[in-house]
C-alpha cells in the first residue's frame, strides 16, 4: 500500500496558525549523518526519535523533514539513504520500536513530500543499536534496487525503488524473530554496502547492478560478515576478522577495494566494553587490525562510527562507543590505519549556539554516545559528528594529522531534538520556562536564541514539574531527578532567572507518581512538595510540615487565586479533599457532576499531566481531565458539570482571554474525528477549533501544553522528541 504524504488537506482550524520552533539546539542523540556523493552541500541525518532532517546549504540551517506526519513511529530513524544518483531523492527506514509498524519513506523532492510504502520488517530507531549502520542501501549503479538489512528478520531486496519488498531467502542470517514484549531488543543486521566496482551505470541499458555486497550482521554465531559476487542470488560468510564476540557496527568501502568496518562488544549506546577497526582487502581477502589503541593498556569502550575521506585514499576516521573514561573521542589516519591521532589532545568546540553544552563547566565534553561520523566527500577539511546531545562539525578537520588544534562549533541551526516533560507561562518576567528530559530545563527569555544556560543551583537532569504563584508569578518552583550531590527541589524569586535549593526530609518517601513535585500558592508563600504524604514549608524549605488529613498519595493543586485554597482529589473514592488554611489541613467533601467511579483517571505515569487542573486567574475555579471527558466546578469542587463537546482531552492549559470575555482561552491536547492535534475553545469548552494543521502534527508527539497569558492565541507546546514549538495566529505580534 502507498500513501502519499504531499499537500495538506482542508484544516480544521477556524483561524490560521503560524507555528515556529523555540531555539534550544538539537539537545539529543543523533545516530547518523549522510551525506550525498553526487551533490556538494547535500546532507541528511536522522534522530532517535524526533525525525530526519536535511542542511539547507543556501540558508544554512537544517531543515526538519516530517513535521507534516502524524505517525508517531516514523519519527524514528532506524537509516536514511540519499540516492547516490540522484540529489532529490532520498529514502528513510521509519519505525520507533519493534511493537509499531514501520514503514520506508521515498521522497523525490529532498523530503518537502513523501510516499510511504508500510513494510512488514520491524524497526526500532529508538532501541539499543541504532547508532549501527547504514542498514538502508541502494545500488550505486541501479538505483532501483534497494536492500535492508533488518533486526529480526533478516535481509530484504527491493527491486522497484522501495515500493515493496522480497525477503533474501539464500541470506545465511534468517533472524531471530520478534523477541517477547519484556524481551532484549536485538540489533540484527547492522550494514549494506555495495562495491562499486562490480557494476556499471554508464554506456549500458539496463545498467548492471552491482554484484558484490557486504552485508554486517551482530546475531549469534561465528561468523559477522556476509558476502555476495552475484548481486544476492547467492552469499558466503567472509572468512577471517576479529574474535566472534566482536560484532560488527559501521562499514564502508573505497575506491580501491578495501572494506573499513568498526567493531565493539556490544552494539551500543551504552554497555560497550571493547572493540576493534578492521580492514578487509576485497579482492585478496586479507584482513588487518588498524585498531587505534591496542595491548593491555588499551581504555575500554568500543568503536562505531566511521568515515572516508573520499578526495584522499587512505584517510579515514572511526570514534570511539562507551569510552566514559576519560572520553569518547574521533581518531583520525592518513595512510589506512598504520597511524592514528586523536583529536581529544588538541580541539577546542565552541558551543556559542548552544550554550547550554557546557553543563556549568568552561568547556564542553567532547562527547559520548558517538556514533554518527561524516567527512564531507567534497571537503576533506568538512567533517561532523554527533553525541548524545548535539552534532559537532569542523572546517579544519586535517589538523588532526598535523598535530595542530581542531576548531569545533555546533552544527544545530534549525535542529530541535528534545523530549519536554512540563512548560509554563507566568504572567509576568519571561514568557516561557520549560522542563526537559536530560538537559534540565530553561528560562526562554528570547524564544530565538539557545538560552544562556540550563536552569542552576540545583541542576537537574531532567524537570518534571514546574510552578508559579498565581498572584505572585516570578515566584516560580521546580522539581526534577538531581545531578549528583544536588537537591531535588528549588525555588525561585526573579522568574528562574536564579535559584535556591530545597531538600525535602527524606523520611516520607516521593513515590513512583510524583517523584519531585512541588507546587505554590497564589502568593507564593506556601511551597508543597508532592510526597507520599504532602509536605509545606512557608518558610523557603527551612522547615517542612506533613499535612494533615489527606490520604496517602494523593496529589493537591493550588488554587491560582486564593493563597488558602488547595484541593485534592481521590481518584479511588471520588471523594474531593479541600485546604482552607494554606494546606496545612484538608478536609474531605462528597462531589457532584462527576462519573460514579473516576478510578481509570489517576495517573500512573509520572511523566503524565495530572488531571485536576486550577484555572488562571479565577478563584475556586476547577477542570478534570476524564477519560469520560471535560468537566468543570466554579464552586471549589462542590458540583462539576461536563463540557458539551466532541473533544477527548488529554491534557489542557489557559491563555489569554478573548476579546469581549473574562474567562481565559482554553488549550488542549486532545482528539475529535479521529484527528489528535492541538485546539482552543474561547468558551469554556462548549466549542473547539483546531489551531494546528495537517502540515503541523510532529508526529503527534505531543506532551505538554501551556497557553500564554499575555499574548492572545499563542500556545507552547512540548513534544516527545521535537522540542517545544509555539503557535500563534498570524498577524499576532509579541
Amino acid at each position: 500500500m502507498t500513501i502519499l504524504l504531499a499537500t495538506a488537506s482542508a484544516p480544521a482550524a477556524q483561524q490560521s496558525y503560524l507555528w515556529r520552533s523555540v531555539k534550544v539546539g538539537a539537545g539529543g542523540f543523533i545516530p547518523g549523518i549522510v551525506f550525498s556523493r553526487v551533490e556538494r552541500g547535500l546532507v541528511y541525518l536522522r534522530s532517535d526519535m524526533g525525525g530526519c532532517y536535511r542542511w539547507d546549504d543556501s540558508q544554512k540551517q537544517w531543515v526538519p523533514l516530517q513535521d507534516q506526519m502524524g505517525e508517531s513511529t516514523y519519527f524514528g530513524g532506524e537509516s536514511i539513504a540519499p540516492d547516490p544518483i540522484d540529489p532529490n531523492t532520498v529514502y528513510i527506514a521509519a519505525g520507533m520500536y519493534r511493537s509499531e509498524l514501520p514503514a520506508i519513506l521515498r521522497s523525490h523532492d529532498r523530503g518537502k513530500t513523501w510516499e510511504v510504502f508500510p513494510v512488514s520488517f520491524r524497526m526500532g530507531g529508538n532501541e539499543d543499536g541504532r547508532g549501527v549502520g547504514e542498514r538502508l542501501a541502494i545500488d550505486p549503479n541501479d538505483n532501483t534496487i534497494l536492500f535492508f538489512g533488518s533486526r529480526y528478520e533478516g535481509l530484504w531486496r527491493s527491486g522497484d525503488s522501495g515500493q515493496t519488498w522480497q525477503k533474501a531467502a539464500s541470506f545465511p542470517v534468517t533472524g531471530r524473530g520478534l523477541p517477547g514484549g519484556d524481551q532484549p531488543t536485538n540489533t540484527g543486521l547492522s550494514f549494506v554496502v555495495f562495491d562499486p566496482r562490480s557494476g556499471t551505470r554508464t554506456g549500458l541499458r539496463p545498467p548492471q547492478a552491482t554484484q558484490t555486497i557486504f552485508v554486517g550482521s551482530t546475531d549469534r554465531g561465528a561468523r559477522h560478515l556476509f558476502r555476495t559476487d552475484d548481486a544476492g542470488k547467492t552469499w558466503t560468510a567472509v572468512e577471517g576478522g576479529p574474535a566472534s564476540e566482536m560484532l560488527p557496527a559501521q562499514a564502508q568501502i573505497d575506491d580501491e577495494g578495501v572494506l573499513y568496518v568498526t567493531y565493539g562488544k556490544g552494539t551500543g549506546p551504552n554497555g560497550v566494553s571493547d572493540g576493534a577497526v578492521m580492514k578487509l582487502d576485497v579482492k585478496s581477502g586479507q584482513w588487518t587490525d588498524i585498531t587505534p589503541e591496542k595491548g593491555p593498556s588499551r581504555l575500554g569502550g568500543g568503536y562505531c562510527g566511521l568515515s572516508l575521506d573520499r578526495q584522499r585514499p587512505g584517510t579515514l576516521g572511526v570514534t570511539t562507543m562507551n569510552r566514559w573514561k576519560p572520553v569518547d573521542t574521533v581518531w583520525r589516519t592518513t595512510d589506512g590505519g598504520k597511524t592514528w591521532m586523536d583529536i581529544a589532545a588538541k580541539s577546542e568546540r565552541d558551543v556559542t549556539a548552544s550554550p547550554f553544552l557546557l553543563w556549568g563547566t568552561p568547556q564542553a565534553k567532547l562527547g559520548w554516545w558517538m556514533s554518527a561520523l561524516a567527512i564531507d566527500p567534497f571537503d576533506s577539511n568538512h567533517a561532523a559528528y554527533g553525541t548524545g546531545a548535539t552534532i559537532y562539525a569542523t572546517d579544519d578537520f586535517s589538523n588532526v594529522s598535523a598535530g595542530r588544534t581542531t576548531h569545533w562549533h555546533t552544527w544545530v541551526d534549525g535542529i530541535e531534538q528534545t523530549a519536554i516533560l512540563t512548560l509554563i507561562s507566568p504572567a509576568e518576567g519571561a514568557h516561557l520556562l520549560s522542563g526537559f528530559a536530560d538537559i534540565g530545563g530553561f528560562v526562554h527569555d528570547d524564544l530565538n536564541i539557545s538560552p544562556p544556560g540550563m536552569y542552576e543551583n540545583p541542576r537537574f537532569g531532567g524537570t518534571f514539574s514546574l510552578d508559579y504563584a498565581g498572584d505572585q508569578p516570578l515566584v516560580i518552583v521546580r522539581g526534577g531527578s538531581p545531578n549528583e550531590g544536588q537537591a531535588s527541589l528549588g525555588y525561585s524569586e526573579d522568574g528562574g532567572h536564579s535559584w535556591q535549593p530545597m531538600t525535602i526530609p527524606s523520611n516520607t518517601g516521593r513515590g513512583r507518581r510524583s517523584p519531585s513535585t512541588i507546587i505554590v500558592s497564589a502568593d507564593g508563600k506556601t511551597f508543597m512538595a508532592v510526597t507520599l504524604t504532602p509536605q509545606i514549608t512557608r518558610d523557603r524549605g527551612k522547615t517542612w510540615t506533613v499535612v494533615k488529613g489527606l490520604p496517602r498519595g494523593d496529589r493537591p493543586v493550588a488554587d491560582r487565586v486564593d493563597p488558602t485554597a488547595f484541593y485534592a482529589l481521590d481518584f479511588r473514592t471520588g471523594r474531593l479533599f479541600t485546604s482552607s488554611d494554606g494546606g496545612a489541613t484538608f478536609t474531605a467533601s462528597a462531589v457532584k457532576g462527576l462519573p460514579a467511579s473516576i478510578a481509570e483517571d489517576e495517573p500512573t505515569w509520572r511523566e503524565g499531566p495530572w488531571p485536576l487542573v486550577a484555572t488562571l486567574g479565577k478563584p475556586h475555579d476547577l477542570w478534570l481531565v476524564s477519560r469520560s471527558g471535560l468537566y468543570h466546578s466554579s464552586d471549589g469542587g462542590n458540583v462539576f458539570a461536563r463540557a458539551d463537546s466532541a473533544l477527548q482531552v488529554d491534557q489542557i492549559s489557559f491563555g489569554k482571554a478573548a476579546e469581549g470575555t473574562d474567562y481565559p482561552s482554553i488549550f488542549a491536547i486532545g482528539t475529535m474525528g479521529g484527528i489528535r492535534a492541538i485546539w482552543r475553545s474561547d468558551d469554556l469548552g462548549s466549542s473547539w477549533m483546531r489551531v494546528n494543521d495537517d502540515q503541523h502534527q510532529y508526529g503527534t508527539r505531543y506532551r505538554c501544553i501551556a497557553g500564554d497569558p499575555r499574548i492572545f492565541g499563542r500556545v507552547y507546546v512540548g513534544t516527545d522528541g521535537r522540542g517545544v514549538l509555539y503557535g500563534e495566529p498570524i498577524g499576532t505580534k509579541d
